[in-house]
């Protein structure tokens, strides 16, 4: 197989592009910085076109590799022929090398390898022989193969083996379970019928069936669950003669041989008791195989945008980790993440020491001059909101609240990076200090859980653990290089994604810091032990240091383009202190009047490389999340209760999932827009309208008070 040109045609894009993307890859570099640093070596391809290319060069790799390993085995078999050779060549799946392999394989103990130690083998060979006549007559040669000692009592039993022999050939011939494969695939029904008389949450499946060709993938994840829990029991169906018909053409002769009957029992026995439950499995596999891949796309997705939310930047942060009996804990932290007090109170239920909470809360705000309450959205979230909205009433001080996903935060303050980071806090005043930072720095928070546990999955306990880890690693990888970390404030944690750096050398990092004071300059990253060269490449243009003297230092400017970036300032007369004073508005436009082609050539850099460097200039030190729509902030609380249909309010995507949207729109219970209520025009995903942090308009459709369920729509209102 030519696995450049099988990249370049499934990715669609140049064989050109393949080449130099995987000579990159070889050579040891990150996928983030190839995406940002080497455009014109890609021909600007994204960092998901990379990844993508990346996981299919890696797969098709260790598909030659197999195709290479079955060639070996069969060849020491003395076997190979040319047309396995070709076969093999051919094969595109492991599935295929597999089935290639399966006549050749080391079989554990069958009625077939029994019967071939019989020695019925050539009764076998005779009966597919398929003769119009037997001379003498079958049953007599079948006869001949009586032996008491190796077993074998009557000619009945002498065909009963050599049909076992018929039906494990059968079953081994990989064209015809390719095609048998197809046949089911292309035609079968996933069934499901409920296992008991219990009632479930899987009610809707015990009585279901589906093409297998249109199934979506969470129907298959909700379906295995089911299954696994003992709730459904669950099969593939296909239509028997279509199937077995085409077996039959494949296998008995159109004549009246005396040997057709016994070869058409070896074809029915063959699929009933070999193929189809293979098949079943195979399939089965496969569906979950491709509904965990499409799960953990959507996961990333709603984790990416989840990371990229825009940070609430300059504001004193209240985290209150609501809670009953143990009460809620607070955490005040200033507008650079530290943590400058903390309190505990008790305004729900059992204590209900409300005047003394509002009085704890005051002294805060006052103190600290604190200007959001972040409240985590978990055990006793409502009526802390409550509290929380009622308090703001009665003080002069502008300060709003917010509710914020606490998804992961038992996680982190349990751990050790949260015991090393806060050695004197209890487990629920780490969370109150994570809720308020989620909300002040989503991305810089949340690499410091594991992706999992965010909350913004579909069924991500059900996927293949290290496929999950790799896809959801990569994805907080590329969010944390696109927006880049300060060197002189980052934790471990964060640096420890920053393409080029492990969490060893992160540690080192901050380890040096600690030891010798603020970085002046990223050059000076090259003392921190275990970074080197390459280690320096990697990752330096994607750490700024903010107080350096070299102001490209904090910009996305690479150093290997530190001079091309002066030659461009002094080509137009710039100074290093315009850039610090943001006087670069025209620079772009000035380029663009001389000729992009020509300061291209002037500079000797690639297009993308000047476009990016103009970008860096003009704002340096920027956030590129700040363009983004800034959290929703509430100073009143809206109850289930008070919603009417048609009413239209305004709220945030907080999970995207296959059927639909689940959007906080003020109530402590995320409303539902389904799939069909999500855009006027016909959609194939939710995702092709909606992403995890968008703020859209909806209109409410129902409310179910009793179950907790709030229909929503953001579908123009028909006049």
């Amino acid at each position: 197989m030519d696995i450049i040109t099988t990249l370049a045609k499934e990715l669609s894009i140049s064989v050109k592009q393949v080449e130099a993307t995987v000579e990159l890859i070889d050579g040891g570099n990150t996928i983030p910085f190839i995406a940002r640093y080497r455009k014109e070596v890609t021909g600007s391809l994204d960092d998901t076109v990379l990844r993508s290319l990346e996981e299919r060069l890696n797969y098709l790799r260790s598909l030659d590799k197999r195709r290479e390993e079955v060639l070996g085995l069969i060849a020491g078999q003395e076997k190979l022929t040319p047309e396995i050779e070709a076969a093999l060549a051919a094969a595109k799946t492991l599935t295929e090398i597999d089935d290639i392999y399966r006549p050749f394989r080391p079989h554990r103990k069958t009625r077939a390898s029994v019967a071939r130690e019989k020695g019925l083998e050539p009764l076998a060979q005779l009966l597919l022989a398929q003769e119009k006549s037997y001379t003498p007559a079958l049953e007599e040669q079948a006869a001949s193969f009586i032996d008491a000692e190796k077993g074998v009592a009557s000619a009945e039993e002498a065909l009963a083996g050599a049909c076992d022999i018929i039906a494990e050939e059968i079953s081994d011939n990989a064209e015809y379970r390719k095609q048998l494969r197809k046949l089911t695939y292309d035609h079968g029904l996933l069934s499901a019928k409920a296992a008991g008389e219990a009632d479930s949450v899987y009610a809707q499946y015990y009585d279901f069936s589906e093409s297998i060709k249109t199934l979506p993938g969470h129907r298959v994840l909700a379906i295995n669950r089911g299954e696994k829990e003992d709730f459904l029991k669950v099969a593939i169906t296909v239509d028997r003669d279509t199937v077995v018909g085409y077996l039959l053409a494949q296998t008995v002769k159109p004549n009246s041989s005396p040997a057709r009957d016994y070869v058409i029992a070896a074809v029915t026995d063959s699929y009933d008791r070999l193929i189809a439950p293979s098949i079943e499995r195979e399939l089965r596999n496969d569906l979950t195989d491709t509904a965990g891949e499409g799960a953990i796309k959507l996961f990333s997705e709603n984790l990416k945008h989840l990371l990229m939310a825009a940070p609430l930047k300059g504001k004193v942060v209240l985290g209150f980790d609501p809670g009953y009996r143990t009460g809620c804990k607070l955490a005040v932290v200033d507008a650079t993440g530290k943590v400058v007090d903390t309190a505990v109170v008790y305004p729900t239920k059992p204590q209900c020491r409300t005047e003394e909470s509002k009085k704890i809360i005051r002294r805060l705000i006052r103190s600290h001059g604190v200007n959001v309450i972040a409240i985590g959205n978990g055990t006793a979230s409502k009526e802390s909101e409550i509290f929380i909205a009622e308090l703001l009433h009665e003080i002069e001080e502008d300060v709003k609240y917010i509710v914020v996903s606490e998804a992961g935060a038992s996680v982190y303050s349990a751990s050790k990076l949260a015991a090393d980071e806060f050695p004197d806090f209890d487990v629920t005043q780490r969370s109150a200090v994570s809720i308020a930072r989620r909300l002040q720095d989503p991305l810089a928070e949340l690499v410091k859980i594991d992706p999992k546990s965010i909350g913004v999955g579909q069924y991500q306990h059900d996927m293949k653990p290290a496929r999950l880890d790799e896809a959801l690693t990569g994805v907080v990888e590329d969010c944390v290089n696109r927006v880049g970390v300060d060197l002189n404030t980052a934790s471990h944690s964060l640096l420890a994604y920053i393409a080029g750096i492990n969490a060893a050398t992160a540690k080192n990092i901050v380890k040096y810091r600690e030891e010798n004071g603020a970085f002046v300059s990223r050059a000076q990253l090259l003392k921190v032990p275990r970074i080197g060269a390459k280690a320096y490449e990697q990752c330096a243009g994607f750490l700024r240091v903010s107080g350096s003297d070299e102001i490209l230092d904090n910009t996305g400017v690479h150093p290997e383009s530190y001079a091309a970036a002066r030659k461009l300032l002094k080509l137009f007369a710039y100074t290093p202190e315009d850039v610090r004073a943001g006087r670069l508005r025209e620079l772009r436009q000035r380029v663009k009047e001389k000729g992009m082609e020509t300061v291209c050539g002037e500079l000797e850099v690639g297009a993308p490389t000047l476009a990016d460097i103009i970008t860096e200039l003009e704002k340096p030190g920027r956030d590129i999340r700040d363009s983004l729509p800034p959290p929703i902030l509430r100073e009143d609380i809206l109850d289930l209760e008070d919603l009417k249909e048609g009413m239209v309010l305004q709220g945030t995507v907080r999970n995207v999932i296959d059927f639909g949207a689940f959007v906080d729109i003020g109530v402590h219970q995320d409303g539902l827009v389904h799939i069909s209520q999500l855009s006027d025009r016909f959609i194939k995903h939710p995702s092709e309208v909606v992403a995890v942090g968008d703020v859209v308009e909806v209109r409410v459709l129902s409310v179910d008070v009793p179950r907790r369920r709030i229909a929503l729509s953001m579908k123009s209102e028909k006049k």
